[in-house]
């Protein structure tokens, strides 16, 4: 599995339509956003234009849709344009909204990923964040009859296969799958929401579907209708004017459907939707049998409490392996020599991280007075180490590093959270905060010991050459 750097929106986009529910015109602004910003709503219409991130433990409704709330704001209707931006694999988006719906457009997320393919995107420097499932996960709702399956993938990719069954003579059992989220935007996004002739009946006479009509859904006839009834239908929807036909049971001949199993694609569509909500990108197989969105949001919950436990174990690192430099490498980059050159060997480093290994022995000079008879390595010489790490990563950017120094410059967020003992390997890693500028390193380093956190710290330097190189004489200066 190889990382992936985060990305949002080019440039923003503009949509409007009408609220499927509300029937209200509804103006959104799908903007781009800065890194590790994730999704997030902002109600403009509203005095203080709050936000409603988009979190699967903010959803407050899920009765025919996904709604939202925080601090008293809340946006109805989020599953289509979610599954749009995470199928369009974005990692950071703010959607600002004018009303309390979003629209339903064509009832698919097509127009949505049009927009956002329309001005292309922006790679950000961070690392996208993933939920990579190592253990099966499952969740049943016996009522609903509605069982969720995850795995995980030997590829690492994100893969979805949905069963649906409706008892019904139109629709029978239905199954659609999606095995990369690549195919998302062409192969699921354009599927239409779809709702059954009796329902709509039923949800237009009591005024729920304010925005519905037969545009913007698959209308799967089950019987067969009188023209009265039809005739009634339509005056609800206010489309008297259509011309619609129910000669048998089917779908209603105002639409045509894109794909035969288009109802299980959007299915799955909404499902996408719903666990954009655990605000990772998933890696492993989800499995779904009758999905519904209530479904969707717990299973979501459920996805979100294993990404926080990833989150808060510390990364796994093979100190085994042959080292990027070792300690004869370093001595060459850092000017830094016995008592105190505190970094042994750098395991592996990128374009934005770096980790690098202390051993801690007993042999350390500070243990004589910290403290005898009670070793402990001095929180000053973790934070000291951890930036030696990073002043290689910031040398490793000259072509001749034996002639610069790093120097701090300010520490911030310092955190020590266990003690460091003798026998203790200290494993580093830091990441890049800011792209490096003119000689200006920023990073963020967390020091592990045994699996733990046992620091962290956010430090900026300066690399300045302050070494004439060898092959330059004093003539040559003059």
């Amino acid at each position: 599995m190889t990382a992936s750097k985060q990305r949002t929106l080019k440039a923003p986009v503009t949509l409007s339509g009408v609220g499927l529910h509300t029937g209200a015109v509804v103006n959104v602004h799908i903007l781009p956003a800065p890194e590790n910003h994730g999704y997030v709503f902002q109600r403009i219409d509203l005095d203080g234009q709050p936000t409603i991130p988009a979190d699967c433990d903010l959803v407050v409704s899920t009765q025919r849709g996904t709604t939202l709330e925080f601090k008293g704001a809340r946006v109805y209707t989020t599953e289509h344009i979610l599954a749009a931006i995470y199928g369009c694999m974005i990692d950071n988006a703010l959607i600002q909204i004018d009303g309390p719906e979003v629209p339903i457009m064509d009832g698919s997320a097509k127009l949505f990923v049009d927009a956002i393919e329309s001005v292309g995107y922006q790679e950000q420097q961070a690392e996208r964040k993933y939920l990579v499932l190592t253990e099966n996960l499952t969740y049943e709702d016996k009522d609903k009859k509605v069982e969720m399956l995850a795995v995980p993938t030997d590829g690492g990719e994100f893969r979805l296969t949905v069963m649906v069954d409706y008892n019904s003579p139109v629709l029978g059992t239905q199954h659609a799958h999606m095995y990369e989220l690549s195919h998302f935007t062409s192969q699921i996004a354009p599927c239409r929401t779809f709702v059954f002739l009796n329902e709509l009946a039923l949800l237009a006479k009591n005024g729920l579907i304010k925005g519905g009509s037969l545009d913007n859904a698959i209308v799967m006839v089950e019987r067969a209708y009188a023209d009265s009834e039809i005739k009634d239908i339509l005056t609800q929807l206010g489309r008297e004017d259509i011309d619609v036909k129910v000669e048998s049971i089917g779908v209603l001949n105002t639409i045509k459907l894109q794909f035969e199993n288009e109802p299980a694609r959007h299915k799955l569509l909404d499902i996408i939707g719903d666990l954009a909500l655990v605000g990772r990108f998933i890696r492993g197989h989800i499995l779904a049998a009758r999905p519904g969105h209530f479904g969707n949001v717990e299973f979501a919950k459920i996805l979100k409490g294993i990404a926080k436990k990833q989150k808060d174990a510390a990364p796994q690192f093979d100190i085994f392996k042959k080292p990027l430099y070792d300690i004869n490498d370093i001595t060459k980059m850092l000017p830094h020599r016995y008592p105190f050159l505190l970094i042994d060997k750098i395991l592996e480093m990128d374009s934005t991280s770096i980790v690098g290994i202390k051993n801690v022995t007993m042999n350390e000079p500070f243990f004589q007075g910290h403290f005898p008879n009670n070793p402990v390595m001095p929180g000053v010489l973790q934070v000291e180490a951890m930036a030696q790490v990073g002043g290689i990563f910031a040398l490793s950017q000259v072509t001749d590093p034996e002639n610069y120094s790093t120097y701090f410059m300010k520490i911030d967020g310092v955190k020590f959270k266990l003690k460091v003992l003798p026998g203790d390997t200290i494993i580093f890693k830091l990441t890049l905060e800011s792209p490096i500028r003119r000689g200006l390193v920023n990073m963020r380093g967390v020091a592990y010991v045994n699996g733990k956190e046992a620091c962290e710290a956010t430090m900026l330097a300066q690399v300045i050459r302050d070494r004439v190189p060898k092959e330059v004489t004093q003539e040559t200066i003059a």
